[in-house]
């Protein structure tokens, strides 16, 4: 009877100390947070867009074939523009950039105050992008890809020169930029791009048929907003 009494008095004392033990455990935890119960994480999400306001300015070199001396301008100008980059890992990404403008050639040297025409352009960007992450929000990134521009609702500009075409010709992507992030969504952006474009010219002035070159070559300098989902 002796060693019953003191068996179950062990094991009494063992439970109780048990308790003390899960309760002292406990009490070391938040309140209303089961110890078992990772902290939230937000998402990944691989897509960012920016809006853009964009400055083409042109190298304003180019030739007529037939006209020795002769060159081509063209106008800068200020354009709205849209990208959407998709991030395959949180360095690399590729960049799509969207938008048009409207381009105005001139005749220089032997051609100055000729008004050769018009044209709006389609210029579809795509970069391959390598971003630093190592800079908090300040989030700097290098790029190279290739452009491919159209070229649509061509004018002539009257008078000497009576038809202008400017045909659709690819060209090699430089880039450089930076995104400064305000909080996980939102920043601003600040982005350059060099294009090494130029499409060829042909048209009729003077009623003869005469062809060339326009060396565009633009250089794209846009800042605006980044939007990260």
């Amino acid at each position: 009877m002796k060693k019953l009494l003191v068996a179950m008095s062990a094991l009494m004392m063992a439970t109780a100390l048990n308790g003390l033990s899960t309760t002292a455990e406990a009490a070391d935890m938040p309140a209303g947070k089961p110890f078992y119960k990772a902290p939230a994480v937000e998402a990944w999400n691989p897509w960012m867009i920016r809006l853009r306001a964009l400055g083409v300015v042109t190298r304003d070199s180019g030739y007529v074939d037939q006209v020795p001396g002769s060159g081509l301008a063209t106008s800068d100008v200020v354009v709205p523009e849209l990208d959407i980059s998709y991030f395959f890992t949180r360095n690399i990404a590729a960049e799509l950039i969207l938008g048009v403008t409207k381009n105005h050639v001139t005749g220089t040297g032997a051609l100055a105050g000729v008004d050769v025409g018009k044209s709006w352009l389609l210029p579809p960007t795509l970069t391959l992008q390598y971003h630093f992450t190592d800079f908090g929000a300040f989030k700097p990134y290098i790029g190279a890809g290739v452009n491919y521009t159209f070229f649509f609702s061509q004018s002539a500009g009257g008078g000497l020169v009576t038809d202008s075409h400017l045909k659709d010709a690819a060209a090699p992507v430089a880039q450089i930029g930076f995104d400064y992030m305000i909080n996980n969504h939102w920043g601003f952006n600040v982005d350059v791009k060099k294009l090494w474009l130029r499409p060829e010219w042909n048209g009729t002035a003077g009623g003869l048929p005469v062809s060339g070159k326009v060396n565009l070559d633009p250089w794209l300098i846009g800042t605006g907003i980044t939007y990260k989902f």
